[in-house]
Formats: structure tokens, C-alpha cells, sequence
């Protein structure tokens, strides 16, 4: 770490906001749209064009800020289309201007969260492994507005969603005008090419997990809360299932400092992988069983924290600060944007052909898939780097 102080609260404010608004629309989005009479497939196809930009969004972004340096100035202006695009759902409600609000809207939005990690790690230099402490109160976020919004939606109509969510995006743009750029620091000018580390097996292994692992998160972040409600769990209830969830989450980031130096990357994403596996299968056959739903939702401390823990170290240390801004986006890119997007079609079909039991049984096999290519073909970046280092000697 440099001597330059660490604007913690600075970086943590915004992954707060940045979550918070995550936290409204990822339980709740699909329960607006349904009040608003949309059918389970069109619910995928609107969950999709959500998460659809990331595929292309965060990698156009990357590229430019890490060939011009202006990565801070993307993140404030990617912040404020965000905050002006959104109004538009404040105004119509049919599919085809939803769809093309949804589409611009997450656009923007999903152009600022790569870059921004870059952001921190910069501030943190050596000392990654700290990531985890900043980025749990985007945790915090999701949390209150998850279990806020639970207890609202209880009382108020789930069709004020896009009003609530407003101020929250203002926040997003605040508080990225209060934060500075990362401290300068002295960028590899040797080194692999970024096309070439991104056609080794390690890479390619890496970035077919992450799409695997959150297409299995389909079911979960597009129909959780519709599958609770047909089993009876009232809105509040709702809320509180997912806040356990993340609660699981910011237990683990407390302890991750200590933990991933221990186990290591390829250790942890293993781990990450059977408990993701056993969390679906719960899910999808126990969900009227409240002790084994309670534990299926700690789970997310691995299906979600833990690996999104150890992919942002793998990244930064395989591909170094050159490529930083590139890495954090195809990362974004192929997990939270193509993986999410997939998924949330695959279950939006299979919710309504099969059933809800059938789309987190499916889940549960790409997730044990994914375990499988993992453990065939990953390997801890230091390792990858050695033999990088002995083929140019």
C-alpha cells in the first residue's frame, strides 16, 4: 500500500448505492412486473435486456479507459445517464417502451461497476485481499433496501418500485463526484498481450465458470421471490429471506482477508461451486420447509460472495494493471451480463413450460457443470504467471 490514505467511506458510499439499487430490482423487479400484468416469459425476456448490456457495455468502457485514462470521468458520466434514462419508467409502462428504457438504462449502469473496482484496487495497491471490507457494504446496501422495501410493499403498492428506486440512483452519481482517481502507479510496460492471456486454458476455464455460475443463478435472481409468494411467504417475509442471504455474504467478506490467502483462489471457488450445487437443489425441492430454506439462503455467502471474492483477485493478479480495466470488465461481461442474461431466459421458458422445480433443478446441473470444468482446467493466477514468466526468460 502507498503511503496515500485510503478514502474508505469514499469508495464504500458507493458500492452501498450501487448495491442498495440492486437490491431493489433484483427481488422486486420481476414482482413490479408482474403487478403490471406481464407473463413469465415476457418477465425473463425484461430480466434479460437488464442484464443483456453487460456483454458489451462494461467491455466498450474498459477499453476506453484503459487506452485514454479516463476511467473516472466514464464512471461519473455512466452515473448520471444512469440517473436521467431511468426516469423514462416513470412515465410508461407498456412492453416495447419498457424494453427499450431497460435496455439504455442498464447500458449505463452496467458501464460503472467494473471500472470502479478498478478504482479501489488502485487505492488498496498490495493490499487486495481487503477488497472484501469496502465491498461489503454494498452487501449493507442490498440489505436495507431489500428488507425496506419488503415491509413497504406489504403496505403500499408494488408499483411505486421505480419512484422508491429514484433517490437511490441519485445517491449512485454523488457518490461518484466525492470520489478521487486511484493513486498513480507504475503500469507493466512488458508483459503478455491482454489477447494473449485470454486465449490460455486458464482464462478460458475461468470465464466458462463465470458464465456457467451465474446462468444457474437464473431461477433465483429472476423468480425467488414469485416462487416464495406461491408458497405462501408474505412480502415481508420475502425481504427478510433475501437480507439472510447477504447477511451470510458479509459474514464471510468480514473474515475473506484471512481466508483467501489461506485457501487460495482455485480453492475457494471449488468450495463455492458444491455448495452453489446443493444450495438450487434445496431451494427448488424444500422451499415449504423453512429451516432448510434458511440454510439454502446462508449458502449465498459461496454461490455469490465467495467466488465474487476470489474472481476480482484472480483478475487483478492475472492481468495485471495494464490490462486492469479489461479484465474487471469481461468479467462483468461474461458473468453478470452474458451468465445472467442466459439464465434469465432459460428460466424465464422453463418457468412456464416445466415449472419452478424443474428451472432450479436445471440450475443445480449447470452449477455441478461448472464444478466439473473447474476442476479440470483452473489454476491459481501465480502459478499461470510463473510459467509466463519462464517462457519469455
Amino acid at each position: 500500500m502507498t503511503g496515500t490514505a485510503l478514502p474508505y467511506w469514499r469508495l464504500s458510499t458507493f458500492y452501498f448505492a450501487y448495491f442498495a439499487l440492486l437490491g431493489g430490482l433484483a427481488p422486486y423487479w420481476s414482482v413490479y412486473l408482474d403487478a403490471l400484468g406481464y407473463s413469465g416469459q415476457a418477465i425473463g425476456v425484461l430480466m434479460a435486456l437488464l442484464t443483456g448490456t453487460k456483454i458489451v457495455a462494461p467491455n466498450v468502457w474498459g477499453w476506453i479507459a484503459d487506452r485514454q485514462g479516463s476511467r473516472l470521468r466514464i464512471i461519473r458520466f455512466g452515473a448520471f445517464a444512469t440517473t436521467i434514462v431511468f426516469c423514462g419508467l416513470l412515465v410508461r409502462t407498456d412492453f416495447w417502451w419498457m424494453a427499450a428504457v431497460v435496455t439504455l438504462f442498464s447500458f449505463f449502469w452496467n458501464a460503472i461497476l467494473s471500472q470502479f473496482e478498478v478504482i479501489t484496487l488502485g487505492h488498496l495497491g498490495e493490499r487486495t485481499s481487503r477488497y472484501s471490507r469496502i465491498r461489503l457494504w454494498g452487501s449493507v446496501g442490498f440489505i436495507v433496501t431489500v428488507a425496506g422495501l419488503g415491509w413497504l410493499f406489504d403496505r403500499y403498492p408494488v408499483t411505486n418500485l421505480p419512484w422508491v428506486l429514484l433517490p437511490v440512483i441519485l445517491l449512485i452519481w454523488l457518490s461518484t463526484v466525492s470520489v478521487g482517481e486511484e493513486p498513480l502507479r507504475r503500469t507493466e510496460e512488458g508483459g503478455a498481450g491482454f489477447l494473449v492471456l485470454l486465449r490460455r486454458r486458464e482464462a478460458i476455464t475461468f470465464f466458462v465458470a463465470c458464465f456457467l455460475l451465474q446462468v444457474s443463478h437464473g431461477p433465483y435472481y429472476t423468480f425467488f421471490s414469485l416462487f416464495l409468494d406461491l408458497h405462501g411467504y408474505n412480502r415481508t417475509s420475502i425481504g427478510l429471506l433475501w437480507s439472510l442471504g447477504v447477511i451470510a455474504e458479509i459474514v464471510l467478506f468480514l473474515g475473506m482477508h484471512r481466508i483467501l490467502p489461506r485457501v487460495g483462489v482455485r480453492g475457494l471457488v471449488l468450495a463455492a461451486l458444491v455448495l452453489t450445487t446443493m444450495r438450487w437443489w434445496l431451494i427448488g425441492c424444500y422451499a415449504d420447509n423453512l429451516p432448510v430454506l434458511l440454510f439454502a439462503q446462508c449458502l449465498h455467502a459461496f454461490s455469490f460472495g465467495a467466488f465474487h471474492a476470489a474472481a476480482i483477485d484472480w483478475v487483478h493478479r492475472y492481468f495485471g494493471a495494464r490490462h486492469a480495466g479489461k479484465g474487471q470488465a469481461l468479467y462483468s461481461s461474461a458473468s453478470f451480463g452474458a451468465g445472467s442474461a442466459v439464465g434469465a431466459l432459460l428460466s424465464g421458458v422453463l418457468w412456464d413450460a416445466a415449472g419452478p422445480v424443474t428451472a432450479y433443478a436445471v440450475a443445480a446441473w449447470v452449477a455441478a457443470l461448472c464444478l466439473l470444468i473447474v476442476y479440470a482446467g483452473f489454476r491459481e493466477p501465480s502459478a499461470v504467471q510463473a510459467d509466463l514468466s519462464r517462457s519469455r526468460a
